[in-house]
Order: C-alpha cells, then sequence, then structure tokens
C-alpha cells in the first residue's frame, strides 16, 4: 500500500474535522486530493451520523484491498477500509489503529461504474450493492439511477446523505485532467442532474470532490476539469440553473368533445 503512513495520518485529520464542521450543524464539502481521502471524511461524518448512507460515483469502485489491487495505491481500496463486512479481509495495518471500519456495506450506493477489476465485481454481487454503472443509466436515465439507490438505501427518506464524487465519473472529454480517465462516462449535465436530486432531498450532509488533477494535461484541460468540479458543487449547495418557460408554452392542448 503505497504511502499508507501519510495516507493514514490526512485521512485521521480529516475525520476528525469532518466531524467538527458536522457538529457545527454545517454541510461538509471536501476537496481532494485523490479518493483515499474518502476514507476520512466518511469516517468523520460515520462519527457524527451512524445512520448515514453512502453514494461513491465513480468510474471504479474503489473496493480493493492490499491483496486484491494490482497498482498498491490506497485510492482503490477506501471503500473496503471503510466498511465493516469487509474488515476480516485486512491484515493488521499498524498506521490505521485510529480507524474503525464501522460503515455498513449495506448503506452504499454506486453510480458511473465502468471499469470494475474482477474482485470488486464479486465484492459487488455477493453484498447486493445497489449499483447504476454506465450502462444502466443509459438505459434507465441518471434521474431514475439516482432516486433509484436513494429507494434502495433509504425507503423512508430520513436518512443523511454523503456523497464522494470522483470527477472521473465524468466522461474524460469533460474532465481530462485527473489521474486515470475513462471514457463512456457521465456528462456534466448528468451529473448536475444527480447532484440537483440528491440536494433537492434536503439530507445532504456532506459532499466530496475528488481527483482533480491540474498537473495532468493542457490549460485548456485544467480549465474543464475545474469548471467541471465547480459546476458538480454549485449543484449540490443547490445553485438553481431553473429558467422560466413562457406563460403557456407547456400547456398542453384542451381536448376536444365531439
Amino acid at each position: 500500500m503505497e504511502h499508507l503512513e501519510q495516507v493514514s495520518a490526512c485521512a485521521q485529520a480529516l475525520s476528525t474535522r469532518v466531524a467538527e464542521v458536522l457538529r457545527d450543524g454545517r454541510v461538509v464539502v471536501t476537496i481532494g486530493g485523490d479518493h483515499s481521502i474518502g476514507v476520512g471524511s466518511v469516517d468523520g461524518h460515520y462519527k457524527v451520523n451512524e445512520d448515514m448512507i453512502l453514494i461513491w460515483v465513480d468510474a471504479h469502485a474503489d473496493i480493493n484491498t492490499n491483496e486484491t489491487s494490482d497498482s498498491g495505491s490506497v485510492h482503490g481500496m477506501p471503500v473496503a477500509l471503510l466498511c465493516r463486512e469487509l474488515s476480516d479481509y485486512w491484515p493488521y495495518l499498524p498506521t490505521m489503529d485510529w480507524q474503525v471500519p464501522r460503515f455498513s456495506i449495506k448503506n452504499l450506493g454506486y453510480i458511473g461504474l465502468r471499469s470494475v477489476d474482477s474482485y470488486e465485481r464479486l465484492a459487488i454481487e455477493k453484498y447486493n450493492i445497489p449499483t447504476f454503472a454506465m450502462e444502466d443509466v443509459d438505459t434507465h436515465g441518471i434521474k431514475s439511477s439516482v432516486q433509484h439507490v436513494l429507494q434502495q438505501l433509504d425507503p423512508r427518506g430520513e436518512k443523511p446523505i454523503h456523497v464522494s464524487f470522483d470527477i472521473d465519473s465524468l466522461d474524460a472529454l469533460e474532465a481530462p485532467s485527473t489521474g486515470t480517465p475513462v471514457r463512456g462516462g457521465l456528462t456534466l449535465r448528468e451529473g448536475i442532474n444527480m447532484m440537483e436530486t440528491i440536494y433537492a432531498t434536503g439530507r445532504l450532509r456532506a459532499v466530496d470532490l475528488v481527483e482533480i488533477n491540474p498537473a495532468i494535461g493542457t490549460d485548456t484541460d485544467r480549465r474543464h476539469t475545474i469548471d467541471a468540479g465547480l459546476s458538480i458543487l454549485k449543484a449540490a449547495l443547490g445553485a438553481p440553473r431553473r429558467g422560466t418557460a413562457p406563460k403557456g408554452v407547456l400547456d398542453l392542448p384542451k381536448p376536444t368533445t365531439a
């Protein structure tokens, strides 16, 4: 596991800060950084809201362990580190003593997947994780996909929501300045619509925006990627994009009677 000591120290500090902000009654916005920071942000959220649900928006499932990962990158492992159902699959990690995996995989849902390792797919199927990969989003549409995941995780519509949004969930044309781009992803409009749908629940308590890397690509690539990230955050925080349709434009013609 690459740079585990540094990753662990950062995640521990983040967990403490996230919990402080939530206890202060505010919404948490965490900007990364690679997706390993999800260990800290979700751990901090769980300390305050044990009934939270987690929507992981990503091209990748990030549910590998140190034994199943080909790269050793911790940003491919945060979900597995967080979930108590997977704790037996880990060896003792001395730098991670502060973090006890208490979050239940039953409160996890995925949107946007399209690059999933074989072990990750087995885990998703074994635990029946609500998952709308890009094939499903194409079939059902983004709004229905999000609403289905929310309904599966929280049928009564009562639980606090945490969204961990990897910019590589967007198509690489929308956000090229990221470390592991995958073509065929969400459009920016789909990403915005998804965040608007979640914001409208009134239960969004925390959002992560991760994997924007300005060191990658041209100036134009960086601008596109940063602008996309800002658009996602604005939607998550309730910025409207509604227009005002002229009066009568959407009215259906009245049926005629014989």
